[in-house]
């Protein structure tokens, strides 16, 4: 056995777009709906940050 033979192993992916959901448990599709709700929590907090962020600048510049 070679002493490079332990190469780091990627992650597995919590989910991908498209991917066959059929092999996975109720468990499992409630687990990725969760991290999926929690995605887009963040995407949503990120774009009323941006929103705000827009809107300070275009009061900012109307004055």
């Amino acid at each position: 056995m070679a002493l490079f033979d332990d190469e780091p192993k990627k992650p597995a992916r919590a989910h991908e777009i498209g991917q066959d959901l059929a092999l996975l448990s109720v468990a499992e599709l409630r687990e990725r709906i969760g991290l999926l709700q929690g995605e887009i929590d963040r995407l949503e907090a990120e774009l009323a940050a941006k929103g705000a962020s827009k809107s300070a600048a275009e009061a900012l510049f109307r004055r």
